[in-house]
């Protein structure tokens, strides 16, 4: 064994290994473990040129993986981007977009957001579109939701985007319309969001370099929460040349895992699918690993497009039967799931509703019935948003070797649960995010952020959330199904080792082993020994990823 070039000793060490076990000093050396025990044995393996670190007691644990981010969309936001709260009325929105205007060169794009999606009803309205031009100025602006599905824009924009009363809807997309004269309200739902996204990117003159410059912004601020690994949810290609130029710049500080888009995406990329999957090799690095394809089965709830086997609250549109619809048939997403096991790949399927969930364990049940379990691909499939779930498919995730992706900081009481029961008979919406049923059927469960649909990727708000079940920043009564609560150590379990699993990355992180990269990090307090509803206010003191210290606490 190497000499180490560093031991931490003193400590309060959770390891998140498979016995549970605890210590209390680790070696590094080469940025990989190799020794984890008691002080004096590890101490003992010191040599003349060893840095010794005395943590004093304070507890260490293993990096923080996020198996569902979209980080570079996430540092875009914090670099350029307006900021909004989800939370924030719809005339404070449009204040803030009348100040933005006020510091923005004529003519230049105003976008950002997020709006919460109890303003969808309102954002719908002609007028609210007026209301929105009279504070705009000549600005072009496009304001995104707090589920990055929709998109809000002013006719400046739509102008821009050549979107008028005979535009047709895009495929999977709505353009919402006028009840009387058929003109656009600068709603856009789902797909018809890309057509805004892709006329934003056309106005910046040097998107690859505020790219590189987003990734490196967005992997900073996952380091300061003490995430080292994470799987960006739809990684497009300019989103791959930005990690794998960082990677190859020794400037990526964690472990990427990239999931391609099969289908169009809601930021309109034009490659995607078998073009760019073929193209994946080209830019795999040490950190950076394409090995998931991304496929989306529905929308959201907010916006009753989620694929749901019980109907929504009935519309005057809609009526009183509708339940959404799936986006793929089962017959695709099972040829999609076969190409992903014969390129040694993996799925991520998006599925917020229970009909998805369900369509897509079948088609995942069909392609195991003819490859078994065992694909080459290191087998896991991902359900990603499995928030609802049927009773009677909750034992299938284990039986079929598919992780629930969840996402834990989206779902406690807020502004998209108040929205998900307007849209939905509220006994339904409140049965939402079945971890303990989950945990108990033994299906690998795995946290992720889904920043920037979050406004940061702050995991110690979910951690506790997933204990509480109720929201750390208060403001809003109650707990979601609060039987369905889970303990701190499965919790810590699901944002470490278990979403490494998930990402195919168990081999190298998510818990502090002999032979794992040295990714970990100290907080402030013995988890184990806060109360659960001051779990949230956790600091990470430092990030190490590798043996380098990436964080350090201001």
């Amino acid at each position: 064994m190497m000499r180490p070039e560093l031991i931490f000793h003193n400590g309060n060490v959770f390891t998140a290994d498979a016995a549970a076990s605890r210590a209390e000093a680790i070696a590094v050396a080469g940025g990989t473990i190799v020794a984890v025990g008691h002080d004096l044995d590890i101490k003992s393996l010191a040599g003349p040129g060893t840095r010794m670190v005395d943590l004093g007691g304070s507890m260490l644990l293993p990096g923080i993986v996020d198996v569902h981010n979209h980080h570079l969309r996430g540092g875009q936001a914090d670099l350029y981007e307006l900021k909004l709260l989800p939370t924030m009325s719809f005339d404070a929105v449009l204040e803030a977009v009348r100040a933005r205007c006020a510091t923005t060169k004529p003519g230049e794009w105003v976008f950002g957001g997020i709006w919460g999606s109890q303003l969808v009803e309102v954002i719908g309205r002609a007028s609210s579109l007026a209301a929105l031009d009279a504070v705009s100025e000549a600005h072009p602006v496009m304001l995104r939701d707090d589920s990055q599905h929709n998109r809000w824009v002013n006719s400046r924009a739509l102008e821009l985007i050549g979107i008028d009363a005979g535009t047709p809807d895009p495929q999977d997309g709505q353009i919402l319309r006028d009840a009387e004269t058929g003109a656009a309200t600068g709603l856009l739902l789902e797909r018809a969001s890309g057509l805004a996204e892709q006329a934003v990117e056309r106005s910046i003159p040097d998107l690859a370099e505020r790219n590189k410059a987003s990734c490196r912004r967005a992997v900073e601020i996952l380091n300061g929460f003490g995430v080292t690994a994470f799987q960006d949810a739809t990684t497009t290609l300019p989103f791959l040349e930005a990690l794998a130029a960082l990677d190859r710049a020794n400037e990526l500080n964690g472990w990427c895992v990239a999931s391609l888009p099969a289908q169009r995406t809601l930021s309109g990329a034009d490659l995607v699918g078998d073009a760019l999957i073929v193209r994946r090799e080209a830019y795999r690095t040490r950190h950076v690993r394409p090995d998931f394809i991304k496929l989306f089965m529905d929308g959201v709830p907010t916006t009753r497009t989620a694929a749901m086997l019980t109907p929504y609250r009935a519309t005057r549109l809609q009526g009183c039967c509708f339940c959404g619809d799936s986006l793929i048939s089962i017959p695709d997403l099972v040829r999609w799931i076969a190409k992903a096991e014969k390129h040694r790949m993996r799925v991520k399927v998006h599925c917020t509703g229970d009909a998805a969930v369900r369509d897509t364990l079948d088609a995942i049940d069909a392609v195991r019935s003819f490859n078994g379990p065992g694909n080459g691909a290191g087998a896991t499939h991902q359900i990603a948003h499995a928030g609802f779930v049927a009773p009677a498919d909750i034992p299938r995730f284990r039986a079929l070797d598919v992780a629930a992706d969840l996402s834990p900081i989206i779902w406690y009481p807020g502004p998209i649960q108040e929205a998900i029961r307007a849209a939905m008979p509220e006994d339904r919406a409140d049965c939402y995010w079945p971890l303990r049923d989950l945990h108990a059927a033994g299906a690998l469960m795995a946290a992720g952020s889904d920043w920037p649909v979050v406004a940061n990727p702050d995991p110690w708000l979910g951690i506790e959330g997933m204990i509480t079940r109720r929201n750390p920043r208060g403001g809003y009564d109650g707990a979601l199904w609060p039987e369905q609560a889970l303990d701190l150590e499965t919790v810590l379990r699901i944002y470490t080792v278990n979403a490494a699993q998930a990402m195919g990355l168990s081999d190298l992180t998510g818990s502090i082993e002999a032979g794992k990269s040295a990714d970990f990090i100290l907080v402030d307090r013995d988890l184990f020994a806060t109360a659960p509803e001051l779990l949230s206010q956790t600091r990470v003191l430092s990030t190490w990823f590798e043996g380098r210290q990436v964080h350090e606490a201001g």
